[in-house]
């Protein structure tokens, strides 16, 4: 990796402040012991066809940033037009209309807009936006089917057995 400008440290530390100090309700956004690889969780938007999910997003930062976008990619496989197989996104937040001024919780909250309203006019997947257009009954019962699938929240350990002591 190519060395960071100083401006692109300082804006990654005032990201960490901000995440720290903001009420992201149930997003997670927080990065991993590289400054430049955040990870992030998702739920999937109330009332949504991914309502009940939970989708983990990896975010890598370039040397440059925030005056190039960061990459962006869904770690859950999900069932939509504009997300790949790979989890990569077609979204115009992260191509020609990124801004410095978009903080990373702005971005995820874009990626909580994409799924309630995706972009049939510039797909990664075709065939789904094809079934979207055409048969969205289908569509709909597919993504559910895909969020049940991949995306359901593991559910925490059962608690250690305890055992009275012997008299």
């Amino acid at each position: 990796m190519a060395h960071p400008l100083p401006a692109t440290l300082k804006r990654i530390h005032r990201e960490i402040a901000d995440v720290q100090k903001e009420d992201l309700g149930p997003i997670t956004l927080a990065p991993s012991d590289n400054l430049f690889v955040w990870l992030g969780s998702l739920p999937g938007p109330e009332g949504s066809i991914y309502e009940g999910g939970v989708f983990d997003l990896a975010i890598t930062l370039p040397p440059d940033y925030p005056f190039s976008a960061p990459k962006v990619t869904f770690k859950t496989r999900i069932y939509h037009m504009n997300i790949s197989d790979q989890g990569n996104i077609c979204i115009d937040v992260l191509k020609h209309n990124w801004s410095p001024a978009l903080s990373l919780f702005k971005v995820i909250l874009s990626l909580s807009s994409l799924l309630t309203d995706p972009n049939p006019k510039d797909p990664l997947v075709p065939s789904i936006a094809t079934q979207y257009t055409r048969n969205r009954k289908l569509h709909d019962s597919t993504a559910r089917q895909w969020t049940e699938l991949y995306a359901r929240p593991k559910p925490p350990p059962p608690p250690p057995v305890r055992t009275a002591p012997a008299s």
